[in-house]
């Protein structure tokens, strides 16, 4: 099966990873944060945060043809278990039901400074 790593108007990150990748029907999407596209961290409240990691995961998305909609697999990071309420309540301003299957991992992120982070698994029929 071949395998795309490059969508053009994906973000770009200057770390060693590729954006997204297609395999067949399903598209995984590195973790996203609030950063530029040099990789510049845009520090903000957790909202705000939240916000520009999905802003730059629809962005990635919208490159490989795909939407919110698509996506079947959300793992989650949050800096801080006070945030997790918070999470919620904008997670579901995202996706409504049926809800993507989900993982959420908190307290790994406050070592560098980031409040949220996001990676997402899209499927779409060929």
């Amino acid at each position: 099966m071949p395998i795309e790593h490059v969508f053009e108007n994906a973000p770009r990150s200057p770390l060693p990873f590729s954006p997204a990748v297609k395999a067949g029907p399903f598209v995984f999407l590195s973790g996203q944060a609030s950063v530029d596209d040099e990789g510049n961290k845009i520090s903000g409240t957790f909202k705000e945060e939240f916000q520009r990691s999905f802003s730059r995961v629809e962005r990635a998305l919208n490159a490989a043809g795909l939407t919110l909609k698509d996506v079947v697999k959300v793992m989650s990071y949050v800096d801080h278990a006070d945030n997790v309420a918070e999470y919620n309540a904008l997670y579901r301003e995202v996706f409504s039901e049926p809800y993507p299957a989900r993982t959420t991992v908190v307290n790994c992120l406050t070592g560098i400074g980031i409040k949220y982070e996001v990676d997402v698994i899209a499927y779409r029929e060929t």
